[in-house]
């Protein structure tokens, strides 16, 4: 399973509304799996909800200027932010927190 979780660090709440894309690299391309959006918490459990998951390097690509936007941040530094990670055993949960604000983001493996 992957999952992600979006906090807004300069307001300190839940970032709702993000739009995030889940990928996989396929050879030297990367492939659509799902997207959706975080709800009211931040949070997005559905990514892969009702699909297998295979070992390779997936992508998670966050529309953060949308999110900015929609915050009254007419032109954002940051128009999107993607963390490419790696699952090996398909067993475990990927969690993927962003933590975000106007001018910068970080993100750790989370459980």
């Amino acid at each position: 399973m992957i999952t992600t979780h979006v906090l807004d660090t300069a307001k300190g709440r839940p970032a709702a509304g993000v739009t995030v894309i889940l990928e996989m690299r396929l050879a030297s391309e990367w492939s659509p799996i799902s997207r959706g959006t975080t709800d009211e918490h931040g949070r997005l459990a559905t990514l892969t909800e009702g699909r297998p998951l295979a070992p390779g390097t997936y992508r998670l690509t966050f529309d953060t200027g949308a999110y900015h936007r929609d915050q009254g941040i007419s032109v954002p530094f940051f128009p999107e932010a993607k963390i490419t990670f790696n699952v090996r055993d398909i067993s475990e949960h990927y969690h993927v927190p962003l933590l975000l604000s106007p001018y910068g983001y970080s993100t750790y493996r989370g459980s």
